[in-house]
């Protein structure tokens, strides 16, 4: 699925409906040139989860976790060097937790990401519209995908 997103209110609307959608062991791999809005999408997900804090993106920290409806693990894993670094950050605990995981840069580690997962690949149009190539295995993502259909069919 391929979804246009206009301005930062199109994406709050699009990550207000992943929000939503999330369920206990969700994955979500977003993917995109620095700047592109991977943390910006990040934190309208987590506000519709429920979590006060600001979001940021964790890359010196790498993993962040938050308390919400779900509790989130939030990984940026752009200074990972290798699949087997993130075992040794506790990568299982939080994978395959009872929250949802998000991972900024997943494809750095995509050898080890579940099969059910949720992949978004970000794209820059112009410095307000991004692309957002919405793919993914599992009963989460077809629910996500359910939501997004409809939102894109009001002609978001």
């Amino acid at each position: 699925m391929k979804l246009t997103v206009n301005n930062l209110k199109d994406t709050e609307v699009v990550g207000r409906i992943i929000g939503r959608s999330l369920e206990k062991g969700s994955v979500l791999c977003l993917d995109g040139d620095l700047g592109v809005g991977k943390t910006a999408l990040t934190q309208f997900i987590a506000s519709e989860l429920g979590v006060k804090e600001y979001i940021t993106s964790p890359t010196f920290t790498i993993i962040k976790e938050y308390e919400g409806r779900l509790k989130l693990n939030h990984m940026d894993v752009y200074r990972i060097d290798s699949e087997e670094a993130m075992y040794d950050l506790g990568y299982d605990e939080y994978i395959y937790s009872e929250g949802a995981t998000i991972i900024e840069w997943s494809h750095k580690i995509k050898g080890i990401l579940p099969k059910e997962r949720i992949d978004i690949k970000i794209e820059r149009l112009s410095d307000t519209c991004r692309i957002m190539n919405i793919s993914g295995n599992g009963e989460n993502y077809e629910k996500i995908a359910e939501e997004l259909k409809k939102y894109e069919s009001t002609g978001n």
